[in-house]
């Protein structure tokens, strides 16, 4: 465990200039006390960390102490950062052993890659719970990817229902969700999100510069935008979600579930609405005397709740409307008859 704490502070020391006691401690989860007889230890054992007196001090490793990744360039970098997904690891209980393996990258990369992870994190997103299913890659895709990437300004045409309409976007990220891809843009101030497979035509700006007569000492800027770097694709797109989710549930279905059915409401039907129905009912009285709990569910449609709420089975039995209660009735007696 120590050894692995030690391995760890060397890591963390490669790859950031300096580090105070404090968020070394943080870092590795122990005191103060231990990262400085941790500091100790490694000079002992002849790892070159360089303690900085003072308030502003901290620990550094001094004499180019560093193990480097030599031949590995940015878009290589930034392809192996891409290669997990946080969600995915996490639930598989794995989220420690990449976060490791990324420090021994990050402190082994040359300084001029070591934002190869906050940039792609800040240009792609994958959203997979609940919605997968085999993607399909629209045209315009590479293009609007290389737009991403280099931060370029488009101008693309996009289908709009059965009108198309141009636009000048500002193309900060992409969101794989559900096979879907979508582009998440700027467009006059606001952030906006569109569907990949709907635009018809994209034209990325160039610089202002043809390749190779570039004045000496000139900045090539072109058609280059400056990408806020307050904004955070991943939540940018749990808010646009959850936003879009609510507007398309416009019904309600009251139903009353045993306690299997509460816990299988979040897994048939809208993950958020089902929690949110549940809570409510919950503080607002909570399960009846047979320990059953009346809930009501928002929902996208009538047909659409009689598709979900049938894998609830005997867990769930539809109170309102009373039209859906009675197709419920229906279904319930077809099925008890396959049955007898």
């Amino acid at each position: 465990m120590r050894a692995a704490r030690l391995i760890k502070m060397v890591l963390l020391l490669q790859a950031r200039p300096s580090m105070t006691a404090a968020e070394l401690a943080r870092e590795l989860e122990v005191s103060e006390r231990t990262v400085a007889r941790d500091v100790l230890s490694l000079s002992e054992a002849g790892v070159p960390v360089y303690a900085d007196r003072g308030r502003a001090g901290g620990y550094r490793l001094i004499g180019g102490y560093r193990t480097r990744l030599t031949g590995l360039g940015r878009s290589e970098a930034e392809a192996l950062f891409l290669s997990g997904v946080p969600s995915a690891l996490r639930e598989m209980g794995l989220a420690d052993a990449a976060s490791a393996a990324r420090l021994k990258v990050s402190a082994a990369l040359l300084p001029e890659l070591r934002d190869a992870a906050t940039g792609v994190a800040q240009r792609f997103h994958l959203d997979a719970p609940a919605w997968y299913q085999e993607p399909e890659t629209p045209a315009l895709l590479p293009e609007i990817a290389d737009a991403v990437w280099d931060d370029r300004r488009i101008t693309a045409r996009y289908l709009r229902k059965d009108t198309e309409v141009e636009r000048e976007l500002e193309p900060y990220g992409l969101v794989l969700k559900a096979g879907v891809w979508y582009l998440a843009a700027r467009t006059q101030g606001d952030y906006r999100v569109y569907r990949v497979d709907r635009f018809t035509s994209v034209a990325v700006a160039e610089p202002d510069n043809a390749p190779g007569t570039e004045d000496a000492g000139t900045e090539d800027t072109g058609e280059r935008f400056t990408r806020d770097a307050t904004f955070d694709l991943p939540a940018f797109w749990a808010e646009r979600a959850a936003q879009f989710a609510r507007s398309i549930l416009r019904e309600e279905v009251t139903l009353r579930l045993s306690a299997g059915g509460v816990r299988q409401l979040p897994y048939v039907t809208e993950r958020t609405a089902a929690r949110e129905a549940i809570a409510r009912a919950q503080s607002g009285g909570g399960p009846d005397e047979q320990g059953r709990l009346t809930v009501t569910l928002a929902v996208e449609s009538a047909d659409v709740a009689y598709a979900q709420l049938l894998a609830l089975g005997p867990e769930g039995e539809i109170l309102a409307p009373p039209e859906l209660r009675a197709r419920f009735a229906t279904a319930a007696h077809r099925t008890a008859a396959l049955y007898t």
